[in-house]
């Protein structure tokens, strides 16, 4: 059965942030993922941590302002600088925080930017951002996005990434597949897991339609639970996913469907 890592970004938001990792250590979890550390002291973070014998599975480059609406940079030309700093400002936390894979956020597609120029972008940076996390011992992991929630989002389908991650081609340079963005892109779940398994080094969760938990919407999750396990996955499984009501009313569908 896949061991399930705390969304802090999407889970027990009724908390301060750095007051989620208790939380999630009192609900059972023994690990945890979030988007961004940047907001607090990296020592802070640890500390929550190890008081509460958490594992920080993920957490992702600098993206820009997100309050603002942005989603990434690391496909757009006129960012390149800022993206490289924001590497080595993650690299900084990663080191303090004990995390082993950092996600990169492709950004929206501005429409003036012709597609080549895009993807050739991504692929510098992301080539960039490989080389300087293998020499800090971290693997890069970039995640397809749906265009419904997220319009206008660059990287949107597995075999794009894909083919992506050829281009790059950097041996700690993998993909993060979230099933809830999957689905709603191209669903044929099973098969695609199947299929890119050997490029998948993180999946996340949400059920769909609602981005709820497993077992509130279309998604057969115990199906798919019992395929990662055959096909010998070891990763953990990030919940990011909305609760319908509260994080703790909502936490049952581990018990129920991890059967």
């Amino acid at each position: 059965m896949p061991r399930f890592a705390a969304n802090l970004t999407m889970l027990f938001t009724e908390a301060p942030f750095l007051d989620r990792f208790e939380l999630a250590a009192k609900a059972g979890f023994k690990a945890v993922e979030f988007l961004f550390p940047y907001a607090h002291p990296a020592q802070e973070i640890r500390s929550r941590l190890d008081a509460n014998g958490l594992e920080l599975v993920l957490h992702n480059l600098p993206a820009g302002n997100w309050e603002a609406g942005e989603r990434g940079i690391a496909c757009l030309p006129d960012r390149i600088d800022e993206f490289r700093s924001g590497v080595e400002r993650a690299i900084d936390y990663a080191s303090a925080l004990g995390v082993k894979q950092l996600n990169c956020l492709a950004g929206k597609a501005p429409a003036s930017v012709p597609e080549n120029v895009l993807r050739q972008t991504f692929v510098v940076n992301l080539r960039f951002a490989a080389r300087e996390l293998k020499a800090a011992g971290l693997n890069l992991l970039i995640e397809p996005v749906n265009t419904v929630d997220i319009p206008d989002f660059y990287l949107h389908h597995t075999v794009q990434a894909a083919g992506i991650l050829v281009d790059v081609g950097a041996d700690n340079a993998f993909l993060q597949y979230d099933i809830y963005h999957a689905q709603r892109m191209e669903g044929e779940l099973a098969a695609t897991l199947q299929k890119y398994f050997p490029l998948i080094r993180h999946v996340q969760l949400a059920d769909n339609p609602g981005r709820n938990e497993p077992g509130t919407g279309e998604i057969n999750y115990p199906f798919l639970f019992a395929l990662l396990d055959r096909l010998g996955y070891t990763g953990w499984v990030g919940c990011e996913y909305k609760p319908a009501a509260t994080t703790e009313s909502g936490l049952g569908w581990r018990r129920q469907l991890a059967q």
